[in-house]
């Protein structure tokens, strides 16, 4: 099932910001969306390490430079483009990612 995540005119070019989504069973579920040249992914918000979520602040979820997501509790690293983690306790390990479609400006995933 497709669910709306949000408008892509929400997320700036090299963007990263978190959304919280109502899963068909009635549970919440805290997402990344990342975009990045004109391309969308999403994430489970869940460090493969601890399971904690990975912002440090509210959409803050690139390290300094803006090259990678961050997980703010121990630092590991993972690229953008497909969750994989280049540097950290769960090194070699992934985010979740979704399958993510945008449609008339506006972000889906299925849960």
């Amino acid at each position: 099932m497709a669910v709306l995540v949000c408008r892509l005119g929400d997320l700036q070019e090299k963007d990263a910001r978190g959304f919280q989504v109502d899963t068909p069973g009635g549970m919440s579920q805290a997402l990344v969306v990342v975009r990045q040249q004109d391309r969308v992914w999403v994430y489970l918000n869940r460090c493969p390490h601890t399971g904690v979520n990975l912002e440090w602040q509210p959409d803050r979820f690139f390290d300094l430079e803006g090259r990678f997501l961050q997980c703010a509790t121990h630092g590991a690293l993972f690229r953008p483009e497909d969750g994989y983690c280049v540097r950290g306790p769960c090194a070699g390990d992934s985010l979740e990612s979704l399958p993510v479609q945008v449609e008339n400006g506006q972000v889906f995933v299925s849960l």
